[in-house]
């Protein structure tokens, strides 16, 4: 088959919040051919069809809806020189290859236009996002009817293509996006019936469940579960259960509730196909590419930021680290990327559930994002041994995110035989 090589500096998997920092990033520090590979045919990734309020407090000082936050990063990228390549597939990656006295590497994308095409890069930021996790991945009794939809593919019904999915609604989990939807579907006449979820406590943030539920009088429930789906052709109702405290149906508890629309906020998974095609190493706990300070995984040609790293809970967060890892990749293109020479492995202990990065070097002063794996509603101390950092909590809760932050001076003063570094979080 005959295909077109391109050979750029730093290529960008990724037209979203993340990617497009990280473009802007690389060209800012120096990287001369940058370009950005984005599957959709605009660039804004989930942000094009959040329109809602909430986004760019941390970056802009104000309160700004989706698109109206990549906007102003998308009209940066351009003005720096980022090419992007829309409506372009990324399907395959080779293993970093042995070029230019290091590692390059390599990819094949698809487009209507260019036809296929080989990808050449001195570095890459890997920039996919996240998915949600579909109904087929729950196991819910019953048929498969017309009505069952992730919120998210809610959201871009409503929002982007100007279709309503129902008029009677369902919501079983407390993601942010469900209870966004929630009061989506509320704003466009339908009925929201109720939120459920399984867990003992709300998943999303607490201004979701005070704007989007308590401000619109819709109920939620926590222990309880969609247990079965009604209904052939088109949804009909659900069956509800409530669960005891080993997340076990209560006998007796199961009642039906009749709807024509579920809508599932169940978690996310980092996109991470193509960074296991690549060979990158995954953490077992957040399911995305294990990195170091300056977001390079265990490819030293490839890093990686945004949700594919982790899922953040702010975009603010997301495009921070979208900038570290376009800044990493444009030092390492150039040949002056440098770590500080030690390897630090990050530890947590039992009530911290997952953490990003994992690794240290010692090169540069680095965040933490960390969250925790149940609810502590009350003072509390999260901590890095060998007094690195201590910070005092009002609470610590799953679906808020934490931060630690270390000094790359204190780190290098550790003694040599020192190689872990403990996070934790001890109750009052």
């Amino acid at each position: 088959m005959n295909h077109n090589t391109r050979e750029i500096d730093v290529a960008v998997i990724g037209g979203g919040p993340a990617g497009v920092a990280a473009a802007i990033a690389a060209r800012e520090n120096g990287a001369e051919n940058v370009a950005v590979f984005e599957r959709d045919r605009e660039a804004g990734g989930i942000l094009r069809q959040c329109i809602h309020p909430g986004f760019g407090l941390h970056t802009f000082g104000e309160e700004l809806t989706g698109p109206e936050y990549m906007e102003r990063f998308i009209k940066r990228a351009h003005e720096a020189g980022v090419e992007f390549s829309l409506n372009t597939m990324v399907f395959q990656m080779d293993e970093p290859l042995a070029e230019n006295g290091g590692k390059t590497a390599s990819f094949w994308t698809m487009n209507p236009d260019r036809g296929v095409e080989r990808v050449k890069a001195k570095a890459l930021v890997l920039a996919m996002g996240c998915r949600e996790r579909p109904a087929g991945a729950l196991g819910i009794a019953g048929d498969r009817p017309a009505g069952v939809y992730t919120a998210g593919t809610a959201q871009r019904f409503v929002n982007m293509e100007g279709f309503m999915p129902g008029t009677k609604a369902v919501i079983m989990g407390t993601g942010d996006i469900g209870l966004i939807m929630a009061r989506r579907m509320m704003l466009e006449g339908a009925e929201v019936v109720a939120v459920f979820e399984i867990m003992p406590w709300v998943s999303g943030l607490r201004r979701n469940i005070a704007q989007c539920l308590d401000d619109f009088g819709i109920p939620y429930y926590l222990r309880h579960s969609v247990c079965e789906l009604h209904g052939r052709e088109r949804l009909e109702g659900v069956s509800v259960v409530e669960m005891d405290e080993n997340r076990r149906p209560i006998e007796g508890s199961r009642k039906f509730i009749g709807c024509d629309t579920l809508l599932l906020a169940v978690g996310l998974i980092p996109e991470n196909e193509l960074s296991k095609m690549a060979g990158v190493k995954l953490d077992a706990m957040t399911n995305g590419p294990e990195v170091n300070e300056f977001l390079q995984t265990s490819a030293e040609c490839v890093f990686a930021a945004g949700n594919v790293v982790v899922v953040y809970d702010l975009v603010d967060f997301v495009s921070e680290e979208g900038a570290k890892a376009g800044k990493s990749a444009a030092l390492y293109a150039l040949g002056k990327l440098s770590d500080g020479g030690r390897e630090f492995r990050i530890e947590t202990d039992s009530r911290i559930r997952i953490i990003s990065p994992q690794k240290l070097t010692g090169g540069q002063d680095v965040t933490l994002y960390l969250r925790v794996g149940e609810p502590v509603e009350g003072k509390c101390e999260l901590y890095a041994e060998h007094g690195l950092f201590s910070k005092t909590l009002r609470y610590a809760r799953p679906g808020e995110m934490n931060e630690i932050t270390l000094s790359a001076e204190k780190l290098q003063r550790l003694p040599a035989d020192i190689k872990s570094i403990k996070i934790g979080l001890e109750v009052s």
